[in-house]
């Protein structure tokens, strides 16, 4: 008799687990670089290890104006990142490592490579099996979109009357609303008290700052400026094709949303067509999830392996008060808030909500994409919450788009974190503003991987804030941004559940 496998969540949780355990076994080497770089006219690629002091040199014209810049055997994040600012300028850069003591101008070995390209981590085992969990969070981007496109058509022309759909409309965006504001004050509160910028050394400040210069740097510089009336006209298509191709997710919402609105005006027999059309296309994306979700175990594995292996857990050493304030903040808001939510406005178990999503928030810490893991989010609402298929297709998706409570979160944070380390009091009225920033900019904000960087940039800007503080934070972001899309992707499900109660849309669950 064959075993029966474990269930879906079980698989992936152990998935999480080992790839942990496989990226920290093959873990990149804190002193191997890879150095790219020109020999005879060859492209060379030479590991470089162990060194005691390696000098990068951008070549000036005349040669009297050579920049040299040096780093020390613990400055290795510093050195990749300021060779790609060295590189981004066009100069012809030479790199000197130098191996055994380097003191008082007695060195040992010295050698020079010229004309080098790139500098980059060494590959492991662990990193190399990272388009494993590339393929994964493609499968699920692939689903995404036409399943938002179908489901909100759909959900939106099920609604029935306009009357309803102006009404589960007001209430889930309210609900978003509400819990994003709940979301940013948490986090200020906690920033507040625990104080995490006056806990870091000057040394720390200033070793990041120039580590991470080159990417803030690229940051501000990709920062578009934010107008709450330009969002609302952009989110207007003008083509809705390119709109879909393009992966443009609140465009593609309004002109789903709307459709589905009028599609309830249109002739029935004509309009009956449609719907079955899109109801049709939106339960085959739902069984292509069934099969994407086989895969899930091994794209987790893969993607936990290589950010555990890359990033390590060293850089939550440095940044411990902050990363703590974070994911605290996370912590009451997933399970206080949204507990809270959902014994007030609904009589739904708390326990059994957290147990028919634990493949959402896996899925979710795995991806980092609300986007990736809403096919999942629907499938588990329905499936394992009861929530009926209309309000499902109606408020996931949309939340999937504008609810982003975990980023909210962590921008409240990171803003009184630097403003801290630069010496500033944010005032009130300065806290307020950024409460209703993160708001309106969370509105805006795509559901994708490190979009929440370019947000908070526009926020430290509304507060008068460095933005080139955000160095301080760009190590640590990739992991703090797993755990907040938990927080993004469990206040989604929470909505639907508490709408499709106030609507009496909680049908029967399957039993465990």
């Amino acid at each position: 008799m064959k075993k029966k496998l474990p269930a879906l969540h079980t698989q992936i949780l152990l998935a999480l687990l080992f790839g942990a355990l496989f990226g920290a076994f093959f873990n990149v080497n804190d002193t191997s670089v890879v150095v790219s770089h020109l020999e005879s006219k060859v492209k060379t690629e030479t590991t470089v290890s162990d060194w005691s002091q390696v000098l990068l040199i951008k070549k000036g014209i005349p040669p009297l104006l050579d920049d040299t810049l040096r780093f020390g055997p613990s400055e290795k994040p510093k050195l990749i990142s300021s060779f790609k600012t060295l590189k981004k300028s066009g100069a012809d850069i030479t790199m000197v490592y130098q191996t055994g003591e380097v003191d008082k101008g007695i060195k040992s070995e010295e050698t020079t490579f010229n004309q080098v390209k790139s500098i980059r981590n060494e590959k492991t085992p662990a990193t190399w099996i990272k388009w494993l969990g590339d393929i994964f969070i493609r499968l699920l981007n692939l689903v995404a979109i036409p399943l938002v496109l179908a489901s909100l058509i759909a959900g939106a022309a099920s609604l029935g009357d306009i009357r309803k759909f102006a009404r589960i409309g007001t209430k889930t965006l309210s609900y978003y609303l509400v819990t994003t504001a709940f979301a940013v004050t948490i986090g200020l509160t906690l920033a507040n008290i625990i104080q995490p910028g006056e806990r870091m050394n000057e040394g720390t400040k200033n070793n990041l700052l120039q580590t991470y210069a080159g990417d803030t740097q690229e940051k501000i510089g990709s920062e578009v400026e934010f107008d709450p009336i330009n969002m609302v006209v952009e989110m207007i298509p003008r083509n809705p094709f390119a709109a879909l191709s393009q992966g443009e997710m609140l465009q593609i919402v309004f002109f789903a949303v709307f459709f589905g609105m009028v599609l309830t005006f249109a002739d029935k027999e004509k309009s009956k067509i449609m719907l079955s059309f899109f109801d049709a296309l939106s339960d085959i994306m739902i069984k292509m999830i069934d099969v994407i979700m086989k895969f899930a175990p091994i794209g987790v594995f893969a993607l936990i392996a290589a950010t555990v292996a890359e990033f390590g857990f060293n850089i939550l050493e440095t940044l411990l008060w902050y990363a703590i304030t974070v994911l605290l903040g996370l912590l009451i808001h997933t399970v206080g808030t949204y507990s809270l939510a959902l014994k007030i406005f609904s009589k739904f178990s708390v326990i059994k909500f957290f147990k028919g999503i634990r493949p959402v928030q896996l899925v979710g810490f795995s991806t980092s994409s609300s986007a990736a893991t809403l096919p999942v989010n629907m499938e588990c609402c329905h499936e394992n919450l009861g929530v009926s298929k209309s309000i499902t297709s109606f408020v996931l998706p949309l939340g999937a788009t504008i609810n982003m409570d975990g980023t909210a979160l962590y921008q409240g944070v990171a803003t009184v974190f630097i403003a801290q380390v630069y010496g500033m009091d944010l005032s009130l009225a300065q806290q307020i503003t950024v409460v209703f920033m993160a708001v309106l900019a969370s509105i805006g904000t795509a559901p994708v991987p490190g979009v929440g960087i370019i947000m908070l940039i526009i926020i430290l800007k509304s507060v008068g804030v460095p933005e080139q503080g955000i160095a301080l934070i760009l190590g640590i972001d990739r992991i703090l941004d797993m755990c907040r899309t938990i927080t993004n992707v469990t206040g989604d499900a929470a909505g639907a559940v508490i709408i499709a109660n106030s609507e009496n849309e909680l049908i029967a669950t399957k039993q465990e």
